[in-house]
């Protein structure tokens, strides 16, 4: 007995439902292969942060995705350091220029290079086959002491200083090695001050001159933090 009128069209519908569906798998399959050891780069300025998205495909031949998993996590990390490699270099410096101009020194070149090999593992989404998209950083004050190298530090001394300062008036765009007051330390670039900084004390911009920040009010230690207030979004 044949089959005709609407079950013969509901079978049709189907079959080509279940076509598309199979077209739609092998299309996202050949995306994320044609992703597999790719990344892309980004610079957080208020976080301090650069960070890379990394993605490492499963390989389709290995057994099951527990198999597939190890060797699709070192891509995704591979993928996500070399980005991070490119990205880092590219930063600017706060007395003009980028960190490219200052790798022609092998140790500092060494030292970044330790900086992007030890980065952090911020968010790593394991795929039901195996694969691996991550989210890896490097934080800019990592990158700040691998250009100045080690700071000497005597035992038995303590810093009399304020662990947070907060600099009102900053006018410059964000970049690596701000001098503040002629103290090297860590800093953050930020448009309004976060919660866990409320209480710390504010030294207001007085001049900015090549990559040293005068300050009138609280002075700061090599191991204070100074946030740089400014009123606009700090550049990515």
């Amino acid at each position: 007995m044949g089959v005709t009128g609407p079950m013969r069209s509901a079978r049709r519908t189907g079959a080509a439902r279940v076509a598309h569906a199979a077209v739609a798998g092998v299309a996202a399959m050949a995306a994320m292969a044609a992703m597999s050891g790719m990344a892309q780069a980004d610079v957080d300025w208020q976080t301090g942060m650069v960070t890379a998205r990394g993605v490492g495909v499963a390989n389709r031949a290995a057994p099951n995705p527990a198999t597939a998993r190890g060797p699709a996590r070192r891509l995704a990390e591979d993928a996500a350091r070399r980005q991070l490699a490119a990205q880092v270099v590219a930063l600017p410096l706060a007395g003009g220029g980028t960190v490219a101009d200052r790798t022609k020194d092998a140790a500092t070149r060494t030292r970044l290079d330790r900086a992007v090999a030890d980065a952090l593992v911020i968010t790593a989404e394991l795929q039901t086959d195996g694969s691996w998209v991550l989210v890896m950083g490097v934080p800019t004050e990592a990158v700040r002491q691998a250009l100045v190298g080690a700071r000497a530090i005597t035992l038995g001394v303590k810093e009399a200083g304020p662990p947070v300062i907060v600099v009102d008036g900053f006018t410059s765009a964000p970049a690596i090695g701000w001098s503040i007051a002629t103290v090297g330390a860590a800093t953050l670039h930020v448009t309004a001050i976060p919660a866990w900084a409320k209480g710390a004390p504010h030294a207001k911009v007085s001049a900015i001159t090549a990559a040293e920040v005068t300050i009138a009010g609280s002075a700061g230690t090599p191991s204070t933090l100074f946030l740089l207030l400014s009123s606009s979004t700090p550049g990515r």
